[in-house]
């Protein structure tokens, strides 16, 4: 559904246009609805999801055991720190200041389309990122049968 790297301003309240490409897709797909929460996987980044997609994962993320550390801490960055946004009437979306503070975006943020969701960088840390080599030692057996 989604793919692609675009390079987004923050304006000064926090918004972010949404490209184009996209505003037919999440308004037809989701009705316009979206949730931003933090990456539990990378600092830097927040994932963007269509409101259906993240009621998937929201539901399997809440029905991991609570006595476990790593599940509590997926629910906190998921599921407790999740905001519903959307676009207005100019396509724009509010990046709430604690998200945007919690993971250095300021006014220059890379939006990334993964396929079911978006990931939004800071662009300090998506350019640190993909300046990152995969080595030998880095890939998996499942990896290597890849066809890239």
């Amino acid at each position: 559904m989604f793919q692609g790297e675009t390079a987004i301003t923050i304006d000064d309240k926090g918004r972010l246009a949404v490209p184009t490409a996209y505003r037919d897709v999440i308004a037809r797909e989701c009705g316009g609805r979206l949730v931003i929460t933090y990456n539990p996987f990378e600092s830097g980044s927040l994932y963007l999801y269509p409101v259906t997609v993240w009621e998937r994962v929201r539901d399997q993320v809440n029905a991991l055991p609570r006595t476990k550390r790593t599940s509590r801490t997926f629910q906190l960055k998921l599921v407790g720190a999740a905001t519903f946004v959307e676009p207005d009437a100019n396509g724009r979306i509010g990046v709430p200041a604690t998200h945007r503070a919690a993971v250095g975006i300021e006014k220059r943020a890379v939006l990334l389309g993964m396929g079911d969701k978006f990931e939004l960088w800071s662009e300090q840390a998506h350019h640190a990122q993909i300046r990152q080599v995969i080595t030998d030692e880095d890939l998996s057996d499942g990896l290597l049968d890849l066809q890239l």
